[in-house]
């Protein structure tokens, strides 16, 4: 069972569904959303301030989610995937986004909907990535506009890991 803790008397909150990898941790002020998935190693640390994930977003392995004390919260929308060993830190990522392998989004960036940010890209402080669009590099910068069809994987690949998530099943 995953590594759940109580912090300043605030207790993260589960919506209906969601997977919880044995070797994740998940602390403090978090509220998630429906069908979401935290995997191996992850961390999603509410100690300093608020966290909150939408439905059907995946937490993948080795990645961290935290905020920065009485300055920025984290609020991550509805179908997000957050690559293995990524870094989202006191920002603001909207619906439908992939955040890459290795990535990393600061503190007050705004990630809009829609959005690929590539694997090892860096997001800096106070950015914004413009919805529709591919953002790669350190620091990351907008390369192209997605198609209609990058947009459509991105969603298949919030339903994959919903899927996968239940091959882990307790029987």
């Amino acid at each position: 069972m995953a590594l759940i803790l109580q912090v300043k008397n605030k207790y993260p909150e589960f919506g209906k569904d969601c997977y919880l990898a044995e070797n994740a941790t998940i602390a403090g002020d978090v509220i998630m959303g429906q069908q979401c998935s935290v995997w191996f190693t992850a961390v999603v640390r509410g100690d300093v301030n608020s966290i909150r994930i939408g439905d059907r977003t995946n937490i993948q392995d080795g990645a961290v989610i935290h905020c920065t004390y009485q300055k920025a919260a984290t609020i991550i929308g509805n179908e997000v995937s957050i690559g293995h060993r990524a870094l989202v830190h006191g920002c603001t990522v909207e619906d439908n986004v992939l955040i890459g392998m290795g990535a990393i989004v600061m503190d007050n960036a705004v990630v809009q909907k829609n959005c690929i940010i590539a694997a090892g890209a860096v997001v800096l402080e106070n950015s914004i990535c413009e919805a529709g669009h591919i953002y790669a590099g350190v620091p990351a910068k907008k390369i192209k506009k997605l198609t209609e069809g990058q947009m459509e994987n991105m969603k298949k690949t919030a339903g994959n890991y919903i899927m996968y998530s239940g091959w882990f099943e307790e029987k």
